[in-house]
């Protein structure tokens, strides 16, 4: 059976989700307000989402995780000083400004550089959990909400969206996604040029290469410095879309089912309010972590920003392309879509990642589902990501296609092809 045809008035059913969803977003942003990773404004957000949907669901089962809620941004701030120790140890020994120590200064700059490289790459390419002994320990938590099969429980599914919202990122609030990409591609390659740069100063070069590798240090710094500035500390966005509407989306797949009495016979149905995805998907790797090995077959569909309406789809890769997704869970919920007379295409993450990705990673078999313009859009990790701009479209096509994929999976398992 589809979802469509589980009620007589399914598309007021449908709208009846929707409008709880939004509800709860406009609700969470106005009480509660940015929910900045690891800290009491999130755990204030789960515990409402908690409290909310205890007289809906099974179960409603906190668990508590450790985190280092600042590691995981910080590679930025990290890479800029190195960098900048990188460039002045290669400017001292190009000018001979301490001829003796100028093997030692460019050893110094080498490791620097290379050092920046590692960082950027491990924290922020694959989410490695490089610098988390450096910053402060706190603790964090998922809520994750079920509602159990009438029988024996034989399979799971489970949609998760994040309640922690971003710190800012400058760039973006500046000039939107071309300015971020800009900003970003212009670091990187400042990067590149430096590591050659302190490669040919072991070399004894002609005059005019020396004079070169000076100018451009001196080119490549300027975009270093102006990372520094990459990331609003001092401001926590409202995170209404990215991700609010992925928890209350998620989370009206159960209400949903409650208020239509329904339940599958051998499927839970899990709904997950997951923490501190904005630090390195910490939530959904402890998630995956603490069932993936329990012995029931679970999938899962990370659900994240459901704004806009003409890019969304399937996300079946993940963590800046690097991480691919489980190809029947994604074929499941792109066959929900049709179900659901949309007919998503399928599409990657390749800038940034999904809870998708640490479930994956974590043993589980995940998919994601998300509606944001990839450039990314203006409003990711700004200021202006408000309730006033949610699309309500967008979100009853999300809940949509969750309900579908629900049903779907409950009635016909996993396939490679539907």
């Amino acid at each position: 059976m589809k979802a469509s045809e589980s009620n007589s008035n399914y598309p007021s059913r449908l709208r009846e989700m929707t409008n709880y969803a939004l509800r709860e977003v406009k609700k969470v942003c106005s009480e509660i307000g940015p929910r900045e990773s690891g800290e009491e404004s999130e755990r204030k957000a789960q515990s409402y989402v908690a409290e909310s949907m205890k007289n809906v669901c099974d179960s409603v089962e906190i668990e508590d995780f450790e985190v280092h809620p600042k590691a995981f941004m910080s590679w930025v701030v990290i890479d800029v000083v190195l960098m900048l120790i990188s460039i002045i140890c290669l400017l001292l020994k190009q000018f001979n400004a301490i001829e003796a120590a100028n093997t030692g200064l460019g050893i110094a700059a080498t490791v620097c550089t290379v050092l920046s490289i590692i960082f950027m790459v491990g924290e922020f390419l694959f989410y490695k959990e490089m610098l988390d002994p450096l910053f402060p320990k706190r603790q964090s938590c998922n809520v994750v909400c079920t509602r159990k099969a009438s029988g024996e429980t034989k399979k799971r599914i489970v949609f998760a969206g994040h309640i922690d919202s971003a710190y800012e990122w400058y760039y973006t609030h500046l000039g939107g996604g071309k300015l971020l990409v800009k900003m970003i591609a212009a670091a990187i390659v400042s990067i590149g040029i430096n590591l050659v740069l302190d490669i040919v100063s072991f070399f004894n070069v002609p005059h005019w290469l020396n004079i070169v590798i000076i100018v451009l240090a001196f080119v490549t710094a300027v975009p270093v410095a102006l990372a520094s500035i990459f990331v609003n500390w001092k401001l926590v966005v409202p995170g209404a879309n990215d991700n609010l509407t992925g928890v209350f989306a998620s989370m009206a797949v159960i209400r949903y089912m409650e208020a239509n009495d329904i339940r599958f016979e051998h499927t839970d149905v899990v709904a997950i309010s997951t923490g501190c995805e904005e630090c390195g998907l910490r939530g959904a790797r402890a998630y995956a972590k603490k069932h993936a090995n329990d012995g029931i077959e679970t999938v899962a569909i990370a659900v994240d920003t459901l704004k806009d309406y003409d890019f969304m789809g399937v996300y079946n890769k993940d963590m800046s392309g690097t991480v691919t997704l489980d190809s029947q869970v994604s074929a499941m919920v792109k066959k929900a879509s049709e179900n659901a007379g949309l007919n998503l295409p399928y599409a990657k993450v390749f800038f940034g990642s999904s809870d998708a990705a640490a479930m994956q990673q974590g043993g589980l078999k995940a998919s994601a589902l998300a509606a944001m313009d990839p450039t990314p859009a203006s409003y990711y990790h700004t200021r202006d990501d408000k309730p006033d701009i949610l699309e309500p479209k967008t979100v009853e096509a999300g809940i949509n296609v969750l309900l579908e994929t629900a049903f779907l999976y409950d009635s016909e398992g996993l396939k490679d092809t539907y």
